[in-house]
């Protein structure tokens, strides 16, 4: 009786975790799809506490475990500002990984003697990947937030190594489907598997590491849904399935979105593109225009139509809501206002929406890369908010620079453009920006809260009456 209750609550997780993954696909339904996995978590929780093989002992290590899990994750939800989402998605996935990894281990060592072969290959598989999921995504933090170089390090003869040592490591599980007695293989195994990690990471560039997270998520997922097979946990299987479908499919949306080879995100150095190369007006002298925020104010008041594009400096100096505020004094002038938002604008995919949502932009003025970019032309003036890499022209024809081919927004084919900016530092590429450059582009130097702030004031008139 105490099973099947089980298994209908696995099961009603099951169902919930994919209704989460549906309604989270639309804006207007996404808060229901977060409610809905958040349930389906709380299910399997409790589901599992009532498995009878806990025993007491375990209830403790269990209670321990939530005090300690949650007076870590607590802190990181509520303290982790959102430009540092991505970075705290790939930790996720890390100690997830090692979780999982770790169990494996455990499980070898304590019932090798009662697997068949063929979980014996799953059990060294999930070891393989959590451990090279575990350290890839520290490298992938680390590369997010700019701890460790943003470009690719490559060597001779690395595609040769990687490909050696993953071999190893499979021929390695295979011994041991055969000889689970030489368990101390095992750890040897779980060190190879970290070495990987790092390896598969360093040689991609630090602009492709969004889509690195993605599908390190997908082979997280993989390697749940093995220690699923191998506890006999439903659930874990299904869940496990989804994280790792879902994964990946992101990472090959993301991939066309940055005109990237999938396979070069997959297996590292293999097509590697050098990052090192020049790109665009890089070691160019050419003449910059600049203007103050009340010219530019001025400018944008008079325009019939603006389309803003928010970048990550938008979300470093959390400026979502002075937009808002912006885009509402433009239409009271009479200004037609939208978003163009590239699909990986930011540092990981809807990294923008979510910003805007917060800030209740309606959804309907938020337009993706292929629904705006043939009314460039079009548009008045342009309003580029801390984005760089995605309006860089230089992605059309520079063959040499690292983004050539990612399709960007068309922005410079608007009347006007104004990019606000800290300073003329490049972008995550590493490469300088041609649409700095050009004749029809002026550049508003500043804090982009504290810029859109004085557009703001300036458009609504509430600078003067202020007496600024």
């Amino acid at each position: 009786m105490r099973e099947n209750l089980i298994n209908l609550a696995y099961l009603v997780g099951a169902i919930g975790f994919g209704l989460s993954l549906k309604w989270m696909s639309a804006a207007a339904t996404a808060r229901r799809g977060i409610f809905a996995g958040e349930a389906a978590f709380a299910i399997a929780i409790v589901a599992t506490l009532f498995q009878p093989e806990i025993g007491a002992k375990g209830y403790v290590l269990i209670v321990i475990a939530l005090a300690v899990g949650a007076a870590i994750g607590v802190p990181l939800g509520l303290k982790v500002p959102m430009t540092a989402m991505p970075e705290r998605i790939a930790l996720s996935h890390a100690f997830g990984a090692l979780a999982v990894a770790a169990t494996g281990i455990a499980k070898f060592f304590l019932d090798w003697n009662v697997f068949g072969k063929f979980e014996l290959a799953v059990l060294g598989g999930e070891i393989l990947l959590g451990g090279l999921v575990f350290t890839g995504s520290l490298m992938a933090a680390g590369k997010l937030h700019e701890m460790l170089p943003q470009r690719p390090i490559i060597f001779k003869g690395q595609n040769y190594a990687n490909f050696a040592m993953i071999g190893l490591g499979i021929a390695v599980v295979i011994y041991l489907m055969f000889r689970p007695e030489d368990r101390w293989l095992v750890i040897p195994l779980a060190v190879l598997a970290l070495i990987i990690g790092v390896m598969l990471i360093i040689p991609i560039g630090g602009a492709d590491m969004p889509t690195v997270i993605a599908l390190l998520n997908s082979y997280a997922g993989l390697s749940a849904s093995a220690l699923g097979l191998v506890l006999n946990n439903k659930l874990l299987i299904v869940a496990g399935a989804l994280d790792g479908t879902a994964g990946l499919i992101l990472a090959i949306i993301m991939c066309r979105a940055m005109n990237r080879s999938f396979r070069n995100v997959m297996f590292g150095a293999f097509g590697a593109v050098d990052e090192t190369a020049g790109g665009g007006a890089q070691g160019e002298v050419a003449p910059v225009r600049s203007a103050s925020p009340d010219e530019a104010a001025e400018i944008m008041k008079m325009s019939r139509s603006v389309v803003i594009v928010p970048g990550y400096g938008m979300a470093v100096a959390q400026a979502q809501h002075k937009v808002r505020e912006l885009a509402d004094a433009l239409e009271k002038e009479g200004v037609d206002v939208k978003y163009a938002i590239h699909p990986v604008a930011g540092r990981m995919p809807g990294h923008m929406n979510v910003l805007l949502a917060e800030a209740n932009v309606p959804y309907d003025k938020l337009l993706d890369m292929d629904e705006i970019n043939n009314d460039f032309p079009q548009v008045d003036c342009v309003l580029v908010l801390g984005a760089n890499d995605v309006v860089n022209p230089a992605a059309r024809h520079e063959k040499s620079s690292p983004i050539y081919g990612m399709p960007i927004l068309n922005v410079d084919q608007a009347q006007t453009i104004m990019v606000v900016k800290r300073s003329m530092r490049s972008g995550f590429a590493g490469i300088e920006n041609e649409l700095f450059y050009n004749p029809k582009t002026l550049m508003v130097f500043g804090d982009a809260k504290a810029v859109v702030t004085e557009l703001s004031l300036e458009v609504s008139g509430q600078r003067d009456a202020i007496g600024l």
